[in-house]
């Protein structure tokens, strides 16, 4: 009984302290990076050839915002930030509204052919980008997109929906039928029932989705770098160019690639908080 218990109070150790403490470390350690990129950003560029950036915790001086009123005043950066957004928020948008409508259609809506339409769109889902690259860059050419934020918000939104459509329909195939019967009773319409009933209960696959879509999105370099030109480029390309036309420019990247970071974290903990809270009330229902 006594080595049981001895037993039982080693397990309950283990799992409460020393797990804690190792996905403590884990997770510090995966910042480290992130730590590194920032305080990089905030030293000089004499500095950083000097030395590495954890010499700030001894010589705290060297931290400075030169490197973020160089980076405003790049034309080039700041610009391609303001495409990344007009690229990414469009993109994710789209892709949530459109998956949503068209995930409630193949779960609940009778039309004909509804099943062999969802394989379809399933199928796409083994399509690669890379495959549709040179066709969709000679359509667009075509058609006057090539080259254009739109251009890059369409190919995105094309290949984003196979997977939201698929992930949204099997959520909304789980929604209890008669909690829709007693809504379509009380005289909800579909659309009526789709916003009221549906989307809310939908909130957190919504989220996660969004997420994803978004995250995608914001750090896509491959698609911006075949369809973009130097006006509607986003960072992930600016940054490249950067590289490449001045390669000791690091008083400039350092910063850039800093924001073009930190803004997809701030985001995620922003959509996980409502991923969280759905779950929760979700739950509690």
């Amino acid at each position: 009984m006594t080595a049981k218990s001895l037993g039982a109070r080693a397990v309950g150790w283990v799992n409460g302290g020393l797990v804690r403490v190792f996905l403590i470390v884990v997770g510090l350690f995966w910042l480290v990076p992130t730590i590194g990129l920032l305080l990089s950003s905030l030293r000089s560029p004499e500095d950083m050839n000097a030395s590495g950036w954890w010499t700030v915790f001894t010589e705290p001086a060297q931290l400075t915002v030169d490197s973020y009123r160089k980076l405003l005043d790049n034309g080039d950066i700041t610009q391609s930030i303001l495409n990344t957004v007009l690229i990414t928020v469009p993109a994710t948008v789209l892709v949530v509204l459109v998956a949503a409508l068209a995930g409630y259609a193949f779960a609940w809506m009778d039309f004909p052919g509804r099943d062999w339409w969802f394989l379809a769109v399933v199928g796409l889902l083994v399509v690669p980008v890379q495959v549709a690259l040179i066709p969709i860059a000679e359509l667009f050419g075509k058609i006057g997109l090539f080259g254009s934020v739109l251009g890059v918000v369409l190919f995105h939104v094309g290949f984003g929906l196979p997977f939201a459509v698929f992930l949204l329909r099997n959520f909304f195939a789980e929604i209890p039928r008669e909690l829709l019967e007693a809504a379509r009773l009380d005289g909800a319409g579909e659309l009526r029932l789709f916003v009221r009933v549906v989307m809310p209960l939908g909130a957190p696959a919504i989220a996660s989705l969004a997420i994803f879509q978004f995250l995608w999105v914001w750090n896509d370099m491959l698609v911006a770098l075949v369809f973009t030109d130097a006006d509607s480029q986003p960072v992930t390309v600016a940054l490249q160019t950067q590289v490449r036309q001045f390669g000791n420019n690091i008083d400039v990247l350092a910063p850039g690639a800093f924001i073009s970071m930190v803004i997809p974290l701030v985001v995620f903990f922003a959509f996980q908080r409502q991923f969280v809270s759905g779950v929760m009330a979700g739950a509690v229902k």
